[in-house]
């Protein structure tokens, strides 16, 4: 049987049900392809950072993630470093998550594991009319200058499938199966590694001492790890880095019942019980390109890091965000496909950053032993979170580029290839985010004298606003008469720090730039 869809997204897990959900919410026809027969089990990629929560709260979820976030754990914990639990406090890295942040974005920052959030993503985009499949795999595809022909089998039984898809997205995870089809390499750190969770169940109230801990860094000679608690304080998980006797110790029930009350800092008869173990490997990697012909790489198919500031996940989120307004513009004839040629230019650059400092956290954070002679320069969170530049056909630059490949949003330039400021604005009497305003396509935003470009911008049927609010000209860089683009995506494609002579004649050629993927050169 053969059937045919818009796109294909292969992996259901986190990246892959944000991508179905940010593709229905612009009507993509799609089908999500997953192997197991649910979404999460186990409480992985438990930190979400306040960008993430920018694209949940664009696709409509905030609210929904925020109260599933609640249930699983108390929020605004601290992330610190112990000789053990109920032992020596050896660092504060945060305080608290969320202080000092909270200026910066119309969301905050969340701890919820995929068992909380998968749900929440798998239903609205169901309730969106995605066509979501568990418990089947892609067995094989093929890819011509038209699109993507995959396999698809039933893991219960039953028949064969041949899709026929114009894209395909694999967000298929660390090992993905179509990254090696397609021979696209992994180049960085490589492993370092081998490491396991334990899952177990302990009542730990009386060693947390009333403190409200989100991540706890345990670092002993004999064992580096991290735990993470429930809202309970009576199970957990403790990911192990390293130990004295090495990664086998992952195998022994035993022994890992005794690691866990090593890194609790309690006694041998303290109750430990072990629900379960899973095996990883610690990586820095990024793919050598995210797109061969009409297939994309997303998530961890693209880009592996270890868990030390919670990047991992959070990067995939914003693969897909940045993929799925260029696919719909182009599937609906808005846009040419030169424009997927930006997914690449934008985030491969962008990964590969965040991969080095995730890493250079791990080498801080658990183990000074790895090499640290070439570590990049450390940034700021909030800068690697919500500060990336984006350069690519997709951009406009107005000014001389500085080549930053960041910048702190506390001192936002509003420059083309960043993420729009945040700033609270009043509309119709409901309080907006400025990042609200971003649409299904190009939004044009001016200056409370921008009239001009209100103007050209009515006459070519794009949608306008103009924004009058204290802070937003010096957050953006404009004068009164100028104006910006803002993409779906919240980033700014182009900004007039003033106005033209030919308001009408500029703003056509920056939409077909921008639009096509232009670059200067073209």
């Amino acid at each position: 049987m053969e059937e045919q869809a818009p796109v294909l997204v292969v992996g259901g897990s986190l990246v892959g049900l944000t991508a179905s959900l940010l593709l229905a919410r612009r009507g993509v026809r799609h089908i999500v392809v997953e192997r197991h027969r649910g979404t999460a089990i186990h409480p992985r990629a438990a930190a979400f950072h306040q960008r993430t929560l920018e694209i949940y709260r664009s696709a409509g979820v905030q609210a929904a993630v925020e109260q599933a976030a609640e249930r699983e754990f108390v929020q605004n914990g601290a992330i610190m470093a112990v000789d053990a639990l109920g032992g020596r406090e050896l660092a504060w890295f945060y305080r608290s998550v969320n202080e000092g942040v909270e200026a910066l974005s119309p969301a905050r920052r969340l701890f919820i594991t995929q068992i909380g959030l998968e749900p929440v993503l798998r239903e609205q985009a169901a309730a969106l009319g995605a066509d979501l499949r568990y418990a089947t795999e892609m067995t094989g595809f093929t890819q011509d200058e038209d699109g993507v022909t995959a396999v698809l089998r039933p893991r219960d039984g039953g028949e064969e499938r041949r899709v026929r898809a114009r894209y395909m997205i694999a967000a298929d995870g660390a090992h993905s199966p179509v990254r090696r089809a397609l021979g696209i390499p992994m180049a960085g750190r490589g492993d370092f590694a081998q490491c396991f969770t334990i899952y177990f169940r302990s009542d730990v109230r009386a060693l947390l001492r009333g403190r409200n801990l989100s991540v706890v860094y345990v670092n002993q000679p004999g064992l580096l790890a991290f735990f993470r608690f429930s809202i309970t304080a009576d199970a957990g998980f403790l990911a192990v880095f390293r130990t004295a006797d090495g990664p086998g110790a992952g195998s022994d029930p035993e022994r890992c019942a005794a690691l866990v009350r090593a890194a609790l800092g309690a006694g041998e008869d303290h109750p430990v019980a072990i629900e379960n173990v899973q095996t990883w490997t610690a990586a820095a990697d990024t793919a050598a390109a995210f797109r061969k012909g009409r297939v994309f790489l997303a998530g961890d198919a693209a880009h592996t890091m270890p868990p030390t500031g919670g990047f991992g996940g959070n990067t995939g989120v914003a693969d897909v965000h940045n993929l799925a307004w260029k696919l719909a513009l182009v599937l609906d004839g808005t846009a040419g496909e030169a424009l997927l040629d930006s997914y690449d230019a934008e985030r491969r650059p962008i990964a590969a950053l965040t991969v080095e400092q995730a890493y250079r956290r791990y080498v801080e954070r658990v183990d000074p032993t790895l090499p640290s002679h070439d570590l990049e320069p450390n940034l700021a969170d909030t800068a690697i979170e919500l500060g990336a530049v984006h350069r690519s056909g997709a951009v406009i630059a107005d000014d001389v580029d500085d080549g930053a490949r960041v910048e702190g949003p506390e001192q936002p330039s509003g420059r083309p290839g960043t993420r729009l400021p945040h700033l609270w604005i009043e509309r119709d009497g409901i309080r907006l985010s400025t990042l609200d305003l971003a649409g299904d396509r190009f939004v044009l935003l001016a200056g409370p004298d921008g009239r001009g470009w209100m103007a050209a911008a009515g006459r070519l049927g794009l949608v306008a606003q103009a924004i009058g609010e204290a802070g937003f000209r010096a957050a953006t860089g404009l004068a009164g008469e100028g104006a910006l683009l803002l993409r779906p995506d919240g980033v700014i494609g182009w900004r007039s720090r003033g106005a033209a002579a030919d308001p009408d004649a500029v703003l056509a050629e920056v939409l077909r730039r921008l639009s096509r993927g232009l670059t200067s050169q073209d």
